[in-house]
């Protein structure tokens, strides 16, 4: 017998408050079995479908083992889960929030450490002086020993991290760091720089689905419904209809069909098209004599197609 949908979604801290925030733009809210600090929830909106609040970290082990279909997490806990986790998960939709960089940074005192090349020499260095590698301290683990192999740099060794990684240097317990951040002040207020080439991961929260969960006809129309409501307030933030007193005759149609060439669509009583393109469009319209033309907002654009959903689909079936 088939099962709930389940969606995990983080339990605390900012990345909650944001991915409650987006769901209530898409028109969903959460219902809290067992007061604010339950762990289970169902999703308003949303039937066939069940909540778990895990931490960030959880969620990105329990979409790779297959303990939940749908989760929302940072990109970055999901490719920790090693170089081939795009065989156990698939990104569905990047949403635009929880976005953190995770880079190496150096002491900014290493006045001829700039790239990783740099890098590398200096690790050679510090073996042949001191006869110990260089530590690195991170809790990416994974991705660090992937970026650092893919440079050519090996003489150093990780150093776990467990707290404030971007203290370690000025502890001394490693002499560098791989760390998240968003701006780079919390680095550059412990005498670090990130290195020029020092890019891992541009990170953000993503809506991720597991492809080791058990997958049915019932949980593939509930993740749909999801995904093309998603996207369709996605498609809604970024358009705009304009509406005006149609007159039929010629000069309207050449004008409309210039329009829908750069980019338009037709609907009823006007045109959906970008929001950036209003003004333009606008006056296109009130040239030609028509008007007044009104401009609007659409709460949804609900599309045919539903590219995440097909993709989901195509990789659950096969």
């Amino acid at each position: 017998m088939s099962g709930p949908l389940i969606i995990a979604v983080p339990s605390k801290g900012r990345l909650k408050e944001q991915v409650d925030g987006w769901l209530s733009d898409c028109g969903l809210s959460l219902s809290v079995s067992g007061g604010a600090r339950g762990y289970v929830a169902d999703l308003k909106g949303l039937p066939g479908a069940q909540v778990r609040l895990l931490s960030a970290g959880d969620i990105a082990e329990a979409l790779d083992v297959g303990e939940v279909h749908l989760g929302v997490t940072g990109e970055d806990l999901l490719r920790e889960r090693g170089p081939d986790v795009d065989r156990r998960v698939m990104l569905l939709r990047p949403l635009g929030f929880g976005r953190a960089d995770l880079v190496v940074a150096a002491p900014k005192s290493w006045l001829d450490v700039d790239t990783m090349a740099d890098l590398e020499d200096v690790a050679h260095e510090h073996l042949a002086r001191t006869g110990r590698r260089m530590r690195v301290a991170t809790k990416y683990l994974v991705q660090t020993r992937t970026f650092f192999a893919r440079h050519g740099v090996a003489d150093y060794r990780i150093t776990e991290s467990s707290g404030a990684t971007e203290g370690a240097p000025a502890t001394g317990a490693a002499e560098l760091v791989v760390d998240i951040t968003t701006t780079g002040a919390t680095l550059a207020a412990n005498g670090l720089k990130v290195l020029a080439d020092g890019l891992i991961l541009r990170s953000q929260a993503q809506l991720a689905a597991s492809l080791t969960a058990p997958w049915d006809a019932k949980r593939l129309a509930a993740a749909e419904r999801l995904l093309r409501l998603v996207e369709a307030r996605a498609n809604a933030l970024r358009s705009a209809t304009l509406t005006w007193p149609a007159t039929g005759d010629a000069c309207e149609g050449a004008v409309v069909d210039a329009l829908v060439a750069a980019g338009a669509s037709r609907r009823p009583y006007g045109l959906l098209l970008d929001a950036a393109e209003v003004a333009t469009a606008a006056a296109a319209l009130t040239a030609a004599g028509l008007g007044p033309v009104t401009a609007s907002r659409p709460d949804f654009v609900f599309e045919v197609v539903s590219p995440a959903y097909d993709a989901l689909r195509g990789r659950t079936l096969t």
